[in-house]
């Protein structure tokens, strides 16, 4: 059967193709963000006696009362605004699951959403599930390395059919943490054109350098925000999919209306044991952060070294580098990083992704690369040694 029109201008994902790349050359790969080492154990140990304590039945449409209770807590926490957890929180399949519901549970087609390139790819995808279309504003390299969005782009891409605003902070696959300036900045386009913002922010809890802040904080903004969090990013344990959405009761009720058609529940026990873990959050994540700090310093200097250049990420998994010194040595007459990609595989043994996949104007990815280092000292070590023994013929 042919892959539906709405599906079809986004392919096969470019994570699966490096990977198999990876997988038939025996490369590190650094390409797909995602862990090689697990989280604490006594949270998988918590879900183990989860299986034995509680019933293994569908869970309730919006998340086991555990769950959805130390969401809301630790939101007033961090916060300080009370929320109802019955009326205003969410678990999903992920993330993931949590973005595509709140497009399919709140836009029309022909509806427009502003989206911030690069992009993590499934947002466009979402979009074209909903039947909407996206409206990108770039977020361009400065010549110190970091990426900024220019608030004329973002109010000229407001026209009368745009409904939303997806914002990812903490960025992937930049590692920008938006400032307060950028997010007022966003905030009153939200205001004025009473838009409503979804806030990707699966990376609130690995930020290295600056503050995170939920947007959904600042003034006016809590009743047309919908946030989105993980466990997995968190606590890497990325298998679990088990995501969130916090919103106001009317925005809560359009990402149910789709989320229970798409997974109505996720896995019962998992969320029991989600609910230890984010009751115990500060014990289980600064270890986490210091050690993907430590990976991102360890993996740096290799980096530039070869001849990359970047600002060192300020949270995430990843280091967006320009190679395009490396591309001159090389002799191309301009850089490519698909071809870039396949020569780190080809000549270091190293995978690595191509980031004009998360750009709808290519020429702004085509001298980047996106490096992870959510990895163990092991695997950083042996992907720097191989990317020290090549140089530019």
């Amino acid at each position: 059967m042919p892959v539906a029109d709405r599906l079809r201008p986004f392919g096969t994902t470019i994570f699966a193709e490096i990977t198999a790349r990876a997988l038939e050359t025996g490369s590190v790969n650094l390409g797909q963000g995602m862990p090689d080492f697990d989280g604490p154990d006594w949270i998988k140990d918590a879900a183990g006696r989860a299986m034995g304590e509680h019933p293994n039945q569908y869970a309730p449409l919006a998340g086991v009362p555990p769950l959805r209770a130390a969401i809301a807590e630790r939101w007033a926490q961090d916060t300080g605004f009370e929320i109802d957890d019955a009326a205003e929180v969410t678990v999903t399949a992920g993330a993931t699951g949590c973005l595509a519901a709140a497009s399919l549970g709140m836009l029309n087609p022909g509806d427009e959403v502003v989206v911030f390139e690069p992009f993590y790819d499934a947002y466009p995808a979402d979009l074209g599930l909903a039947g909407a279309g996206p409206r990108f504003v770039p977020l361009r390299r400065q010549a110190d390395g970091s990426f900024r969005f220019d608030p004329a782009e973002l109010r000229a891409a407001v026209t009368g059919r745009t409904r939303a605003i997806l914002l990812n902070t903490p960025h992937n696959p930049t590692g920008k943490v938006f400032e307060r300036e950028e997010l007022e900045q966003i905030a009153a386009v939200a205001r004025d054109r009473d838009l409503v913002v979804i806030s990707d922010e699966v990376y609130d809890r690995l930020v290295f350098e600056g503050e995170h802040i939920p947007i959904a904080t600042l003034d006016g903004m809590r009743e047309r925000t919908i946030t989105i969090g993980s466990f997995g990013k968190t606590f890497s344990l990325t298998g679990w999919k088990i995501g969130w959405a916090i919103a106001c009761p009317e925005l809560t009720r359009a990402v149910r209306a789709a989320h229970q058609f798409l997974n109505y529940a996720v896995a019962t026990p998992l969320q029991h044991a989600v609910a230890e873990a984010i009751a115990r959050l500060d014990e289980a994540v600064p270890p986490l952060v210091a050690e993907l700090q430590a990976r991102r310093n360890q993996l740096a200097p290799a980096l530039r070294g070869m001849g990359m250049t970047f600002a060192d990420p300020a949270s995430g998994y990843f280091i967006l580098a320009d190679f395009s010194d490396i591309a001159r040595e090389l002799g191309w007459e301009a850089p490519d990083d698909v071809r870039f990609c396949h020569h780190l595989i080809d000549n270091a043994g190293v995978a690595t992704i191509p980031p004009t996949s998360f750009y709808r104007d290519k020429s702004l990815g085509a001298n980047l690369i996106r490096i992870a280092f959510c990895k163990n000292e092991k695997t950083i070590r042996d992907a720097v040694g191989r990317l020290q023994s090549v140089r530019p013929a």
